[in-house]
């Protein structure tokens, strides 16, 4: 995993060696491990979410030197994957890129990425952003799985005409049979 030496000397004095392990922990839970503070617990929440709080320049930078590795690898080569390789230098980021998130993306044509603005830093009043991946984010894709139909009051009545059209058309064709 791709954390800080002090997160990683936290989570090995607690025997956490998975990621299996570490999701069975709670934020609560995780706190209580000696030296694992709220820094590296905000570290952990973006590993596993997909998301980086920065400034909005960073973020903007970081968007036009990602896109083009997800674009790369959605086509799982070895050529693609020694290109990744020699941008992010960290196994762990290569197979995790072209496992899991090629798999979510293989079929957006681009647009991979989303910055939202989150106000400004209170220190130095920079503006802040959090980038993060569009198909790892619940609350925004949520919403769009399932669309309800509005219904109106006089569906009944719209129904009850159509039946009646229908009625004798076929009564026609009853009657044209048997003269036959």
């Amino acid at each position: 995993m791709d954390l800080s030496v002090r997160a990683l000397n936290c989570l090995k004095a607690a025997e956490v060696d998975t990621l299996g392990d570490l999701v069975s922990f709670n934020k609560n839970d995780l706190m209580k491990f000696r030296n694992f503070g709220k820094k590296s617990l905000t570290e952990l929440d973006e590993l596993v979410h997909k998301r980086i709080n920065t400034t909005v320049a960073k973020a903007k930078a970081l968007k036009q030197f990602v896109e083009p590795l997800i674009t790369k690898s959605k086509e799982d080569t070895t050529h693609n994957r020694r290109i990744v390789f020699a941008y992010l230098r960290s196994k762990y980021a290569v197979t995790d890129l072209f496992r899991d998130v090629a798999a979510k993306v293989g079929d957006r044509p681009g647009g991979y990425t989303r910055i939202i603005k989150v106000g400004n830093r209170l220190g130095d009043n920079a503006d802040m952003a959090m980038i993060e991946l569009v198909d790892f984010n619940e609350l925004y894709n949520g919403g769009k799985k399932e669309v309800k139909k509005a219904k109106s009051r006089r569906g009944g009545k719209a129904k009850k005409a159509d039946e009646a059209t229908e009625a004798p058309a076929a009564d026609a064709e009853t009657t044209t049979e048997a003269a036959e």
